[in-house]
């Protein structure tokens, strides 16, 4: 008997013994992060790194004309996907077709599904978004699509200036720079004197042809959600495409990843990520020095840096349209500023939900996330076009393939947040079928 019963105890204590062990890991894993985290942030606080929760909105930076309000974010994110405002497309065929969501929605984490992201003129959806193509019926010169990769409208709040070349937002990088805002071109519309992403929602509804007026908002039933949100703006100029975008970035300050894992370790939770994630966190934070550019709640920063992609006229993913070299978005803040220096250097972008989008890089060249982590590592540019001398930021890290993956993980799923949908409405006043209407999208989206 005392045989029989030396077994189950001697397993008990293996078990026991290598539970202890394995938490003694998990221990000094998040004694390690929380030390480099630490060491990383400017005030030497976790805190540094976290976003608030979405409806905290004394926490999260916002344009001070533009407060946030509960009524301004149920407007804008019914505006945001709202397809019955494409009123002024280039060909009819379009109408009611298309709307902020269909190059920004929350399964491809804010971006387009597709290297190019298409508004009017694209037809169809796919599984998530890759399915989106130039509809045969337009010219090539009449889809409406951006000549570099689509930026995410998750984590703006951010970003006091916006796109890749940062031109958007009276305020910032951009104050002193009044000269580029030329009349007649969306530029113009950072003299309202709004940041960022209150002038690129504002401009993009006129650039993507999105149109608002009073006859439209009553047929549409949102008149009272404007009277609601602006209460303080007299009717006359209540119902217009600036108060429509003022919505619309409210509502987007407030799309954050804050239930990704990594922030839900942040605030306390030290299961929320695995031994491989920390692992990653930790050389993230450390060795690799990604934190010199990725850092704040988002893991982006407002610096400007050349490491040599390749625009995306060099895209082989997708059917590019419209992007040539010379295409000012191609150039980076030199396209906007018209400074030598600023040449071909792009804004750092934030890193959260890459995994749900694979295009990376201004230019889409990039198809994982493992494959441009080791191009930054081996720090070879890849686009000629760029010279020496516009690179920044960019030196080899010496890192082994282990610890690339490692990076990889953390990258990949501990910066993804999984419940995205909470950001998207139910159903748009409209009654149609978002992000896109037209008939493809809408028997592959299941609206029909």
């Amino acid at each position: 008997m005392r045989i029989r019963l030396a077994y189950p105890i001697l397993l008990c204590l293996f078990l026991a013994s290598c539970a202890t062990e394995e938490n003694n890991i998990i221990d000094e894993q998040d004694t390690k992060l929380e030390e480099v985290l630490r060491s990383a942030s400017p005030d030497q606080t976790l805190s540094f790194f976290e976003q608030p929760s979405s409806t905290d909105f004394v926490s999260i930076p916002q344009d001070p004309k533009n407060p946030i309000t509960v009524e301004k974010v149920k407007l804008g994110k019914l505006l945001y996907h709202e397809t019955g405002l494409a009123i002024d497309p280039k060909q009819e065929i379009s109408k009611g077709n298309f709307s902020c969501a269909s190059c920004h929605f929350a399964g491809a984490g804010f971006q387009a599904g597709r290297a190019q992201g298409i508004g009017e003129g694209g037809v169809g959806f796919g599984i998530n978004g890759e399915g989106r193509e130039k509809g045969s019926l337009y010219p090539d010169n009449m889809v409406d699509v951006q000549p570099i990769r689509t930026p995410t409208a998750m984590n703006g709040a951010y970003q006091v200036n916006q796109l890749w070349n940062g031109q958007f937002g009276a305020t910032g990088l951009n104050t002193g720079t009044e000269a580029m805002w030329k009349e007649g071109t969306p530029i113009a519309t950072n003299h309202l004197g709004y940041e960022g992403l209150e002038i690129q929602a504002i401009a993009g509804l006129g650039v993507h042809r999105l149109g608002v007026t009073p006859e439209l908002l009553d047929s549409l039933g949102y008149t009272e959600l404007f009277d609601r949100a602006f209460p303080e703006i007299h009717e006359s100029e209540r119902y217009t495409k600036e108060f429509a975008g003022l919505a619309i970035a409210a509502y987007e300050r407030t799309i954050l990843s804050n239930q990704a894992p990594f922030q839900q370790w942040l605030k306390g939770n030290q299961n929320a990520m695995t031994e491989k994630e920390k692992v990653g966190a930790i050389l993230f934070f450390d060795e690799a020095k990604c934190f010199r550019c990725h850092t704040g709640p988002a893991l982006n920063s407002m610096e400007f840096h050349g490491i040599g992609l390749m625009g995306l006229f060099m895209c082989e993913e997708d059917e590019i349209l419209m992007s040539t070299p010379t295409s000012s978005a191609n150039l980076g803040r030199g396209g906007f500023t018209g400074r030598p220096e600023d040449m071909y250097k792009f804004k750092v972008p934030q890193l959260y939900n890459l995994a749900d989008s694979p295009f990376y890089g201004h230019g889409s060249n990039f198809t994982s996330i493992r494959d441009i982590i080791d191009y930054k590592n081996k720090a070879v540019p890849q686009n000629p076009i760029v010279m020496e001398s516009q690179l920044s930021g960019f030196e080899p890290l010496n890192l082994s393939d282990s610890e690339i993956d490692a990076i990889t993980h953390f990258l990949t799923h501990s910066l993804r947040d999984d419940n995205l949908d909470r950001y998207v409405p139910e159903r748009v006043l409209s009654g149609n079928c978002f992000p896109n209407n037209d008939p493809l999208s809408s028997s592959q989206l299941g609206c029909n």
